[in-house]
């Protein structure tokens, strides 16, 4: 890779985990749009997520655990189904077409999320409260899971939807779920794919250092309650030309 094309990756990671963990989220989504739009092969993709997605989830489980954004009893059912199914996700190998396909719904998925989010929508559920159902979180963790580890995401853009859509928990409740959710996933997810063909790139010091900065400034917003609305839907703009570039190369 080129010297410019990775400052200019690093420069994409910042902004995307800074947006990215306002809502608690680590940003795989978003850095798996970057790299696509530069045009890195599936096999750096997406290992390189996950592993940003693990650094950028740790500090936001920490930052949010602090406030006590966080619940045991929300999380564990999900925890449940998704981390088998991440692993079994993990261990596929997809076609190049097929990654592509298969990444360009995601990509427009987590857009379509990020819009919502921007947008201000919102539930009307107190924050702390917890209202999961047990089976039914375990089963949408297994499906969650194992797309997760396929693609090379922590899960975080399903499970913050039918957190919220469900009143199963408030925004910031929701937040502090989904960033160990993503954590667990993402590291089972790396994990089961080394069984199979995978490459960091050298310069993967220079995006995690760009990621965990965008993640300090970004936890910061989210905990201060700061509207970011135009960013995140450029950011999700961003997202969706990329899904569609997908689409066409495939």
């Amino acid at each position: 890779m080129e010297w410019q094309d990775a400052v200019i990756l690093a420069a994409l990671f910042f902004v995307v985990a800074t947006f990215y963990t306002t809502v608690g989220h680590a940003g795989a989504s978003g850095y798996l749009a970057m790299m696509a739009l530069l045009g890195l092969t599936p096999e750096v993709m997406r290992p390189t997520a996950l592993v940003l997605n693990i650094l950028v989830a740790a500090l936001t489980v920490y930052r949010f655990r602090r406030k006590r954004f966080f619940s045991w009893s929300g999380l564990w059912p999900f925890l449940l189904g998704s981390v088998p199914f991440a692993a079994a996700g993990g261990i596929q190998s997809l076609t190049r077409g097929t990654y592509y396909v298969a990444m360009g719904a995601v990509l427009i998925i987590a857009a379509a999320y990020l819009a919502w989010r921007a947008l201000g929508s919102r539930v009307a559920m107190q924050e702390g409260v917890v209202r999961i159902r047990i089976v039914p979180a375990a089963l949408m963790g297994c499906a969650i899971g194992f797309v997760s580890g396929l693609i090379g995401v922590g899960g975080g853009i399903f499970l913050s939807p039918v957190l919220l859509v469900l009143h199963w928990a408030g925004p910031k409740t929701t937040a502090g779920i989904s960033a160990p959710f993503i954590l667990v996933n993402s590291a089972v997810a790396l994990t089961a794919g080394s069984l199979t063909v995978q490459s960091l790139p050298a310069e993967l010091p220079l995006f995690a250092a760009a990621a965990l900065a965008g993640a300090f400034v970004g936890t910061w917003l989210g905990l201060e309650r700061l509207k970011q609305t135009g960013l995140l839907l450029m950011l999700a703009l961003v997202m969706t030309l990329a899904g569609f570039k997908l689409f066409l190369t495939a």
